[in-house]
Order: structure tokens, then C-alpha cells, then sequence
């Protein structure tokens, strides 16, 4: 399986903009550019698109899994945040820590973080990245 993205960047660093569209549609032409990623200014940003990624891949790895234990959730609410560090070589995303509150009937609390970090050290979005991840989990309900 292959899935597409699609990113057209025009002009300098600090005053360029840029369009990220995918596959599906999804996000078509979405801008982003420095004022989104450093300042606070409108459109979207790298770090946000795989922190969203990562909080979408860890809630379906953990559906699954919950899945193979005979559990099912009636919500799966997943936070990344995602940090952006300044390095000597310049920028480099150095950890993400997932949030998740979940609501799962029949879960005992150390069978939910056996599973929960189950999911994720196995989201394939969690394999890729080259950061400390980190979990909170909450048992709601």
C-alpha cells in the first residue's frame, strides 16, 4: 500500500508560503509556512500534520488491540504534542507525548496500560519516528 501527500513551497523561509494536499483530498492546497510553525499564525505546520498522524495511528493500533482482548472502546481521545527542539544542526523533532483518555467497558486499569503502550510501541507512525515517545493513559468512566 502506498498513500500520497503533496507539498508546493514558493518564495523565501521566513516570508514563502506553502500548500499541502493529499491523496484522499483530505487537506487540499492547506497552507502552511513559517508564521504558522513558529509564530502562531494562520495555517498548518509539520509538526501539527504528525502529531495528528501519530494521535490517529495510535487510536486505531489501539482499537485493534483492545480488539484481539475481546475489548471494545466507546472512545479512544488521543493528544499528541509534539516538540520541536533547536539543535546545533538546526531543527529536529526530539519527543512526542501521546494524552489519552479512553472509555472501555470491562478494562481493568493495568490491562488498559498493557495495552496502551502495546499500541505504542506498534503504531507504524510510532516505528517512523526518530523521538522519544511518551504515554499518559487515563481510564474514564
Amino acid at each position: 500500500m502506498i498513500k500520497k501527500a503533496s507539498a508546493v513551497w514558493k518564495g523565501d523561509l521566513k516570508n514563502g508560503i506553502g500548500e499541502i494536499s493529499t491523496e484522499t483530498n483530505v487537506l487540499k492546497s492547506a497552507p502552511y509556512g513559517f508564521k504558522a510553525r513558529f509564530e502562531g499564525g494562520k495555517g498548518t505546520n509539520p509538526e501539527e500534520l504528525i502529531g495528528a498522524a501519530h494521535a490517529g495511528c495510535f487510536s486505531m493500533a489501539l482499537s485493534m488491540i483492545l480488539g484481539e482482548a475481546n475489548l471494545t472502546a466507546e472512545e479512544i481521545r488521543t493528544e499528541a504534542q509534539v516538540t520541536l527542539d533547536k539543535q546545533a544542526d538546526g531543527f529536529a523533532i526530539t519527543k512526542i507525548h501521546l494524552v489519552l483518555k479512553a472509555k472501555i467497558p470491562g478494562a481493568s486499569e493495568a490491562q488498559f496500560k498493557e495495552l496502551a503502550d502495546k499500541a505504542k510501541a506498534g503504531c507504524p507512525v510510532s516505528k517512523v519516528l526518530n523521538a522519544e515517545i511518551t504515554l499518559d493513559a487515563s481510564l474514564v468512566g
